[in-house]
């Protein structure tokens, strides 16, 4: 118990005190995530946006894609995303193997299905009467889509914290495609693994305060938007 009490002091301490490699692990993976939630948010929104005002027998297709996309483990992402990447693979070309434009990657094909599937299910239920009180208005289906997204907002706010959630996270397939190599691609997740192997639990336990934080800030954050509906 006491070894506990230590480590964690330690940890403590280390945050306090913006250890230099703490803040390097920090920094880099909210880059890491940041732009892949970004992507996934470009790409998902519009998507499941249009995939929930959508009627095309097409739909139920790509919802099952979707869900599935959901299911993967994210080992399985990280080795399809090698595969690519490696030197004998379609995009080797590109040298992203090892990188954070690799981890980013693979986040983003992580988090898009969640941010679409959730999107989705979000614009799916808000009442149909809307979409008939503002063409009656004379709106263009494009305002349509827009008040319809709208009124479902927080709906999609919470893909977003879902799919933040989803790759914040991750370490299977960080640790595949990035490496884990110190300084270059070692975020919390995959630092945490290597700490705890190397007996150094007290900047273990610092990354995963860290990890808790963020994750507990991105749903304070959902609640407050909640709370202003």
């Amino acid at each position: 118990m006491n070894d506990i009490l230590h480590s964690l002091d330690q940890a403590l301490r280390l945050i306090a005190g913006g250890d230099a490699g703490l803040v390097a692990i920090i920094t880099l993976s909210l880059r890491v995530t940041g732009l892949a939630l970004l992507l996934s948010m470009l790409g998902g929104v519009p998507l499941g946006a249009a995939l929930g005002l959508s009627r095309t027998r097409l739909r139920g297709l790509v919802t099952a894609l979707l869900y599935t996309g959901m299911g993967l483990p994210p080992v399985v992402v990280g080795l399809f995303v090698y595969l690519l990447l490696s030197r004998s693979g379609p995009l080797g070309a590109w040298g992203w193997l090892f990188t954070p434009s690799a981890m980013i990657l693979a986040q983003t094909v992580i988090a898009f299905p969640v941010v679409t599937s959730l999107t989705m299910t979000a614009v799916q239920g808000v009442d149909p009467a809307l979409r008939v009180q503002v063409r009656a208005l004379g709106a263009t289906s494009r305002q349509e889509a827009w008040a319809v997204l709208l009124e479902a907002r927080i709906g999609v706010v919470a893909a977003i914290v879902a799919a933040f959630g989803s790759i914040i996270s991750e370490v299977g397939a960080v640790m595949l495609v990035g490496g884990n190599i110190a300084g270059k691609t070692r975020v919390l997740t995959t630092a945490i693994v290597l700490e705890t192997r190397q007996g150094d639990f007290s900047l273990a336990l610092a990354l995963g305060v860290i990890l808790l934080v963020l994750a507990f800030a991105a749903n304070l954050a959902f609640l407050r938007l909640q709370g202003r509906d």
